[in-house]
Formats: C-alpha cells, sequence, structure tokens
C-alpha cells in the first residue's frame, strides 16, 4: 500500500509499512538460510559418498589381488572384466 497507508493512516500507515517490509525480510533470510543447509547437507553427503567409494575400489583392488594370487583370476580375465564394466556391459563373457 505504501503511501496510501501513509497518506490514511499516518504515522501508523507508515509502521504497518515497516513491519511488512520487515517481515519479508525476515521470509527472505529463512528461505536463504534454508538453501545454505540444503547446500551444506548435500556437500557432506558428497563428502560421505567420495569417501565410501574410496573405501570401496581399495576392497575390490584387494579382491582382485587376492583372486589372481590364488589363481582363480588371470590378469587377461580382470582386464576383460574391467573392460566390460567400462563399456557398460551387465552380464559376464562366459
Amino acid at each position: 500500500m505504501g503511501w496510501g497507508r501513509m497518506l490514511l493512516l499516518g504515522d501508523f500507515g507508515q509502521q504497518m509499512d515497516i513491519q511488512d517490509q520487515k517481515r519479508e525480510i525476515d521470509d527472505a533470510r529463512v528461505r536463504l538460510e534454508g538453501q545454505r543447509f540444503v547446500d551444506r547437507s548435500q556437500n557432506e553427503q558428497i563428502a560421505q559418498l567420495a569417501a565410501e567409494n574410496q573405501s570401496l575400489r581399495l576392497y575390490v583392488f584387494g579382491l582382485v589381488r587376492l583372486l589372481e594370487s590364488k589363481n582363480i583370476f588371470t590378469a587377461d580375465d580382470i582386464r576383460k572384466l574391467v573392460d566390460g564394466v567400462e563399456a557398460g556391459e551387465t552380464k559376464p563373457e562366459a
């Protein structure tokens, strides 16, 4: 309303305008803080997933080395497996 409130209600109208603006600023602050919380939460989840991914890579590496050392897999078998995964194949070669 702005000038209409001031004209009709004087100081009271001006105080109403100030309260409306304060409420809008508070709402914007709440929205921004909520977005910051979402961003922080997502960053924490990404960091956690990256750490889990690194651990899984180490487990797979260790498992492959163990299977190779026990002559269950050959280096060629491992290469074929990796190539298949990178190519997006879902079924292992017979």
